[in-house]
């Protein structure tokens, strides 16, 4: 047992040694294995054919150096030593079956066809017959011993992942072609519901039924799935997941159909699951002319661009060919990121044959044409003058507000300046509007706004307080502008969204942290939710308040639970001590509220597109209103904040001020 043992930390430490040699250290071992096989095989050939295994002079001695120097310039010539042997494929063989049948030809017109002195004519045929057996051999066996798995920093094996493909269509075979040249994953077939594949193989691989799957990935040893069914409906890809929840592996899906149509798909690709398959939500395909009608050839704003609602508007907007896009944000880091994505986005191979224009100078310059005017600009919508000087020399159309702080616990320790940039920041932007004459303006708000239990939730309730009543003024002016709001909840994926905690909670081995076991949120993802908003705007009257259609509320517990199993893991808790991973349960914190609502009142109303719909909710006038905005704004010069909480409180029903520290 002893000696069994101290042959495998042998065979791992060799192992881990020779991988961690350079590759050109690498090559010359090869090459010098390959020069020992020539010897080799022209020593064994004279002795099969002349039954004498002594080491004769002469024409043995010029077969050795004939082999040696015909093989190795033909070897590399072919790539024989580019190919790293524990990758090697149908590709590598076929450069091998390529570079022998050269050398053979040449090998046998020198010794059989021309023919030497004391060398049989046999030999020529013999020889790289017996040379063909050997190279191939070798190769293979370093492709299997380097291939079974790969070594950790420590030298240790580790054991390779075991997949199974779900989808045996165009999506998989692609996929599988690409993982066949990564031995660090064992395709062990395909799962397909085509009962005419089902029983067959595809490229070499077996096809299973999805019937009693939990004896097949027993069976198998698969610890992971790649779902490659980018053309099932939403629906089908829900039962699908349902059926592997609890299996024990880990199920990844590939990128779009898009993608695989243009060939992109590699090993690579493979990306965890789509929020949408997380939540099971089904999402209504977007009406193109909703989105275009305040887009197309129309000057719009962006104020958060950086953020990520902002950033996502940013992303659908740009691509229904607006006159110009302004970018707002206050983070330059932010700011440079989502411009320079911008930026990629119509430099590379996206299908958009628009040119975009980045104004260097902005705002002075003009362009003509077609092409997309593209500004970024640095600064706060808490800055009235700076606001007033942007829309005054741009003119926008329309005007998507997303700057917002909206972390509740940031800003409940932070509450003064949440409630300058969330209320004071969408006033300035609002009465800027107004002056400038922009057609529509929309605020996105936040179902924390309903009976809000925090600070944060309270402001965006005033601020949408403010459009409400600026639009009931607007229209006692005749102005033409359209004020709007769209109230939603979590959108996944966003800075402080639990979906990427939790994940990087796993990967690190737990736990996953919860504030509490029956907390539910919404849940929506980001593109869904900017669609949407853009959607919305088109289908205002003035002073609407929209709400998304986020679907029944998430346990956040149970969603958490769905994580660790589909990543492969098991939940740890009292009656399974040997899971992996642990969910912590650390207390609800300031402001945080078990339920969140979308409704203050009962009376949604439906609108054109299924997933919005439209609340009258009752408000202050902007006499009545602008009043209580003046003492606020007076209690925050002088940081109050005793008085600027109360007059939140007075201002939105269901608000109790809660202890904070900080401000």
């Amino acid at each position: 047992m002893n000696r069994i043992y101290y042959l495998q930390v042998i065979f791992v430490a060799t192992k881990a040694v020779l991988l961690r040699q350079s590759r050109l250290v690498k090559r010359v071992l090869i090459i010098f294995l390959d020069v020992l096989l020539s010897l080799f095989t022209v020593w064994l050939a004279f002795g099969l054919r002349l039954d004498d295994w002594r080491f004769m002079q002469g024409g043995l001695l010029w077969a050795l150096i004939i082999s040696s120097s015909l093989s190795i310039p033909i070897f590399n010539y072919f790539g024989l030593y580019r190919a790293i042997a524990r990758y090697a494929g149908s590709a590598v063989f076929y450069s091998i079956t390529s570079a022998f049948i050269l050398y053979g030809l040449l090998f046998f017109s020198i010794f059989t066809l021309i023919g030497m002195d004391n060398v049989p004519r046999s030999i020529g045929v013999i020889q790289p017959l017996l040379f063909f057996i050997s190279i191939s051999s070798v190769r293979f066996l370093a492709c299997y011993w380097f291939g079974g798995g790969s070594v950790n920093k420590k030298g240790r094996q580790l054991d390779p992942t075991v997949m199974l493909i779900y989808g045996a269509g165009s999506a998989g075979r692609q996929l599988a072609a690409a993982l066949n040249v990564n031995k660090e994953v064992a395709l062990k077939g395909f799962i397909d519901d085509d009962p005419q594949l089902q029983g067959n193989t595809v490229n070499g691989l077996w096809v299973y039924s999805s019937l009693d799957l939990r004896s097949l990935l027993k069976k198998l040893s698969v610890t992971d799935i790649v779902l490659a069914i980018p053309s099932a409906s939403q629906s089908r890809r829900r039962e699908i997941i349902d059926l592997l929840y609890g299996c024990g592996v880990r199920v990844t899906t590939i990128p779009n159909l898009l993608d695989i149509r243009l060939g992109r798909i590699s090993a690579g690709d493979v990306i965890d699951l789509d929020m949408n398959d997380l939540l099971g939500r089904k999402v209504v395909p977007p009406n193109i002319l909703l989105l275009e009608k305040n887009i197309r050839n129309k000057v719009v704003l962006v104020t958060g661009a950086g953020g990520s609602i902002g950033s996502e508007l940013c992303r659908q907007i740009i691509k229904f060919a607006p006159e110009k896009l302004i970018l707002l944000d206050s983070s330059e880091h932010a700011l440079y990121t989502i411009s320079e994505e911008l930026k990629r986005y119509f430099g590379g191979d996206n299908g958009c044959n628009i040119p975009v224009i980045f104004d260097e100078n902005y705002p002075t310059e003009v362009f003509d044409g077609h092409s997309i005017r593209l500004s970024t600009c640095l600064g706060s919508v808490q800055d009235k003058n700076l606001i007033a000087n942007i829309l005054a020399k741009n003119k926008p159309s329309t005007v998507f507000h997303a700057a917002a702080y909206k972390h509740v616990p940031l800003v409940e320790l932070n509450p003064i300046e949440g409630i300058k940039n969330n209320v004071f920041g969408t006033l300035n932007c609002a009465i800027a509007s107004i002056d400038a004459e922009v057609s529509n303006f929309i605020l996105i708000s936040t179902d924390k706004a309903v009976r809000p239990a925090n600070v944060m939730g309270a402001s965006k309730r005033v601020a949408e307080l403010v459009l409400q009543a600026l639009a009931q003024f607007a229209r006692l002016k005749s102005s033409t502008i359209k004020f709007s709001m769209v109230r939603f909840g979590n959108v996944l994926g966003s800075s402080g969204s639990v979906v990427p905690l939790f994940s990087a909670q796993i990967k690190a081995g737990g736990p996953i942290t919860l504030t509490h076991p029956e907390v539910t949120r919404f849940f929506m993802t980001i593109p869904e939710a900017a669609q949407l908003v853009i959607q919305s705007s088109a289908m205002t009257s003035g002073g609407d308040v929209f709400i998304l259609d986020m679907g029944d509320p998430i346990r956040i517990y149970d969603l958490a639970i769905k994580m660790i199993y589909l990543s492969g893991r098991i939940l740890r808790d009292e009656s399974t001590a040997s899971g992996d991973i642990e969910i912590a349960i650390t207390g609800l914190r300031s402001g945080e509220k078990l339920h969140e609502e979308l409704l203050i009142g009962n009376n949604p109303q439906p609108t054109a597109h299924p997933k919005i719909m439209k609340a009258h909710e009752e408000f202050l006038s902007w006499d009545n209103l602008s009043i209580e905005l003046e003492k606020l704004e007076r209690a925050l010069d002088v940081r109050n904040l005793d008085a600027a909480l109360n007059i939140l409180s007075r201002l939105v029903p269901g608000y109790v001020r809660n202890e904070i520290h900080g401000g």
